[in-house]
């Protein structure tokens, strides 16, 4: 079968190699690969700062979904002809997390679903809603879950909380979804006027543009009247982690997703201090959790935004635009 294969670190260093079918074993199942979809995580995995580690050749990316055709023994949660969806960290099932449970990731420590065909336990799977095409499912299980597992399982989102979204990739559009489709009030960050605009378009109430505004947490307490916002899902990090923890109400949250600005930050203690602020590091979540969001996408039939979709053998070009920043998800198209 065909499968991208990471063979050193560097971009230029993902190659499209023949690599031998995998065969189900116990608990596990053999996926036909539709569509995967990219995520800031995947470059942070070919430059060499997720896992320093890495060991190569390795098939990446995390995200897919595809249909269930062939089962190991002692295979139980699905059948054959089942559409599923992954889930990023494939031992983490429910409850807290321990560090190992968090570690065992695709594209990672074990092959990722960038090819033709993937291997994975069964308890890494759940089902793909039926109303969603396969680009739209594959968007879910990484940037979606993310958005969920802060707002909603850890923010106790609501209709009275005003959270903050950070820029328009795929975890900022996935809390807008979520947070518009509950009743709170939306504050969406951007360098970029036309994206702004964008974004509002998706049901948010105000936005900034941090470009013109680069002292945005002033923009964001005049907009709550000097009361700061509930949530923000700080995806930015480095020294921008300074400004959400300004912006937020006392006990307000901040979960800590990314990384674009930099590993380390410099924080005002005595500020969240005062606040009692809580600042939460996110990993994704439990298929629980994965299991919980997919239904009330069902019931509230959300639609992932997808800024483009690439074919299989393009899958370079889906990478060249992760790097210069997409509006929503990122899909290349395995198989029609």
């Amino acid at each position: 079968m065909k499968a991208w294969q990471l063979q050193a670190f560097g971009r230029e260093n993902l190659v499209l190699n023949d690599i031998p079918q995998p065969t189900p074993g116990p608990g596990e199942a053999l996926i036909r690969i539709s569509s995967v979809a990219l995520n800031y995580r995947d470059k942070l995995l070919y430059d060499g700062n997720y896992n320093p580690h890495l060991e190569f050749p390795m098939t990446q990316v995390a995200d897919a979904v595809g249909e269930i055709v062939a089962l190991g023994p002692e295979t139980s949660r699905f059948k054959t002809g089942d559409r599923v969806v992954t889930n990023y960290c494939t031992r983490w099932i429910d409850g807290p997390p321990t560090s190992k449970e968090s570690l065992y990731t695709l594209g990672n420590v074990i092959p990722g679903a960038l090819a033709e065909y993937l291997v994975l336990t069964e308890q890494a799977l759940a089902l793909a809603p039926s109303y969603l095409t396969n680009d739209e499912a594959a968007a879910l299980p990484c940037a979606g879950l993310t958005a969920w597992y802060s707002l909603v399982e850890k923010g106790g989102l609501n209709a009275k909380q005003i959270v903050l979204l950070q820029g328009t990739g795929g975890v900022s559009l996935f809390g807008l979804q979520i947070a518009h489709a509950f009743g709170a009030t939306t504050i969406v960050t951007s360098s970029s006027d036309e994206k702004l605009q964008r974004a509002r378009a998706l049901g948010a109430t105000h936005t900034i543009n941090y470009k013109t505004h680069p002292d945005w947490e002033k923009e964001a307490l005049a907009i709550t009247n000097k009361e700061g916002v509930d949530q923000i899902l700080e995806v930015v990090g480095g020294p921008n982690l300074a400004h959400s923890i300004k912006a937020i109400r006392p006990e307000g949250q901040i979960s800590i997703i990314g990384i674009i600005d930099g590993f380390d930050a410099t924080i005002p203690l005595f500020g969240m201090i005062q606040k009692l602020g809580v600042l939460r590091g996110i990993t994704v979540g439990p298929r629980r959790a994965l299991e919980d969001m997919l239904r009330k996408f069902d019931e509230l039939k959300l639609r992932p935004v997808i800024d483009s979709v690439y074919s299989f053998h393009d899958a370079r070009k889906a990478f060249d635009r992760l790097e210069e920043g997409a509006f929503g998800k990122i899909v290349i198209r395995v198989r029609d």
